[in-house]
């Protein structure tokens, strides 16, 4: 018996955890035809001797809301193995809002260029509704399969206005409330996997009309939380939320209402476990968290990025300067020389200092600009420093003083990196294996500037590799592969994550001895969609042999098919139990596949 693509001779992964083995796999007509130890044949070969050939991996946190319309292929996360996505996080979706509210919502606290975000929503949006949405997404040549949260703030701002939604001594109608009731619904009935609020609030909004408020979620209260709640505990779907990380309480509340307590328990998944330099300590509340609330019969997951969290910043063009009053007040400012007047402002000055010499209460950024190091200025000598070093050099100035002069001097030509968490190898692997903790927080198409974490998979495997090596063994990688994969599509109802006979093929076949420094090496990748902005990104080619949706070759050694962007290979995966809407495989597209 032939099949349509053969890969044969790799060692094959599942996604359940269960064992690896050295196996021969046919596909037919886009699913696992055959799984075997004895040899077969198809038309296309794929020679995976000395490979891992692993289900695609999921990425359960992204911001490819607008990228998607314009750039459907979404090749960067492609590249890296990705061939599922979710969007409509944080509150953030497309399904209901106005390009120009849209460009609102995403511009800043996602760092996506606001007259991108409108050029592109206004110019794609054809849909009225979660319905429509979807049919829209799945007549665009999709490269990975998607699917998503509708956004708490777009229902809200679409009801409500945006002034209206962002202002605290304003509730929504009962009109208003039922609604957006009935537009969750929809999307229920849709397949939309959940629903995605945000309580942060450092989370601002871009654009004249409201700027600087925070997200139109944050503004809801428990009576309207409750109701739009209670519509997800019905139909067993998830939560998606960031909460008020200044009021610890809220994240109890999460938890306490996972549980239930006399309804139906609510999925939640939120943002995030992290090993904080601020707070070295605070990753154990997640974790006892989500163990307490599982264990009362709750269903709570915590987010988590498998790899240390490093930020770049051009300038004072950092998401992380949000939270903290004088760090937002420089953001609200448009220009550059708007900015730099404010920032010679010697009050001004004062009170940034202060807020950085405060070490007290909840934050996200260890705020020490000794660990903070120049990557690239016109003024070479300060290159490879950091901010306090530049200050003693200039005769004991307060490290704030030397940031904020570097930033007068060289605007947004002055680069700078720092990690603001998940800096310890230790860490990071107990926080790998523990219950109640998600894989994902790549934030895919998002902060352009700053680095998202397309390829953070491939790294959780390479740290497990490693440590298996190096007789430090805290995972096999069969679980790590699950924890990408399987786990996450069981969770969230997905048909997706496993390789078995008659699942799809969506797959990822990569060289193990290619799990090496090269994940870590940076690269700025231009985006056409966003008017040939450099995108910041990691380079892995070389570890990546070949990436396959539904069957088709999308990459191959690095490089996209003839296939991308111009055939769907994925579709919108529906939470529902719906099968998926799958490309047609005919022979005149199965010949355009690359042969690997």
């Amino acid at each position: 018996m032939t099949f349509d693509k053969v890969i044969l001779n790799g060692r094959w992964f599942d996604g359940t955890g269960g064992p690896s083995a050295i196996r021969n796999i046919g596909i037919r007509d886009g699913r696992i035809a055959a799984i075997r130890e004895e040899p077969i044949e198809g038309a296309e070969v794929v020679d995976a001797t000395g490979q891992w050939v692993i289900p695609g991996i999921i990425d359960i946190h992204t911001h490819y809301d607008a990228e998607v319309l314009a750039a459907p292929a979404l090749a960067e996360s492609l590249r890296h193995g990705v061939t599922t996505i979710v969007m409509g996080s944080c509150s953030l979706s497309t399904v209901h809002v106005n390009a120009s509210e849209a460009a609102d919502l995403f511009g800043r606290v996602e760092a996506i260029p606001h007259e991108h975000v409108t050029r592109i929503v206004g110019e794609h949006k054809t849909w009225n509704g979660a319905h429509d949405y979807i049919e829209a997404l799945e007549a665009l040549p999709l490269g990975p399969n998607v699917t998503a949260f509708i956004g708490h703030s777009d229902m809200r701002v679409a009801v409500m206005g945006l002034d209206r939604a962002t202002r605290k001594d304003v509730r929504p109608t009962r009109a208003e409330q039922a609604r957006m009731e009935s537009m969750l619904t929809e999307a229920l009935d849709a397949g939309f996997i959940g629903l995605s609020s945000q309580q942060l609030l450092f989370d601002r909004i871009d654009g004249d009309v409201c700027r600087s408020r925070t997200l139109p979620s944050t503004y809801a209260k428990a009576r309207e939380l409750r109701r739009l709640k209670s519509l997800l505990r019905k139909r067993d779907r998830a939560l998606q939320s960031g909460p008020d990380i200044t009021h610890p309480h809220n994240i109890v509340s999460q938890a306490l209402q996972s549980v239930g307590f006399f309804r139906p328990r609510l999925k939640t998944s939120l943002l995030a476990a992290a090993d904080m330099k601020s707070a070295p300590g605070g990753m154990w509340l997640t974790v006892v968290l989500a163990a307490m609330a599982n264990r009362l019969g709750g269903d709570m997951r915590f987010q988590h990025l498998p790899v240390p969290f490093e930020v770049y910043a051009d300038g004072i063009d950092l998401v992380i300067f949000e939270e903290f009053g004088s760090g937002a007040a420089a953001l609200h400012l448009r220009t550059e020389m708007e900015r730099n007047e404010l920032i010679q402002d010697e009050e001004y000055r004062r009170g940034f200092r202060k807020d950085y010499d405060s070490k007290f209460g909840p934050r996200a950024w260890h705020r020490d600009f000794f660990d903070a190091e120049i990557v690239a200025c016109p003024d070479e000598t300060v290159i490879g420093k950091s901010f306090g070093e530049v200050g003693i050099e200039r005769g004991g100035l307060h490290p704030v003083d030397a940031f904020l002069d570097l930033v007068v001097e060289h605007k947004s030509e002055l680069r700078w990196r720092t990690t603001i968490s998940n800096h310890r190898p230790k860490m990071l692997r107990q926080l790998a294996v523990t219950e109640g903790i998600q894989m994902g927080f790549s934030d895919a198409g998002a902060h352009l500037r700053n680095m998202a974490f397309y390829n953070c998979g491939l790294r959780l495997l390479r740290h497990v590799r490693d440590a298996e090596r190096s007789g430090q063994k805290f995972m096999s990688v069969e679980r790590a592969v699950r924890r990408l994969t399987g786990e996450l599509a069981d969770w969230y109802h997905l048909d997706a994550g496993h390789l078995r006979i008659g699942d799809w093929a969506d797959v990822v076949v990569l060289d193990p001895e290619r799990l090496d420094s090269s994940l870590d090496e940076y690269h700025e990748a231009s985006i056409p969609a966003f008017g040939g902005l450099n995108r910041m990104v990691n380079r892995n080619d070389a570890t990546v042999k070949a990436v396959m949706v539904a069957g088709r070759t999308v990459f191959a050694d690095g490089q996209p098919t003839d296939v991308v962007g111009k055939h769907r290979t994925g579709s919108f995966l529906r939470a529902d139990g719906r099968p998926r809407n799958a490309p047609i495989h005919d022979a005149s597209e199965r010949l355009s596949d690359a042969t690997v």
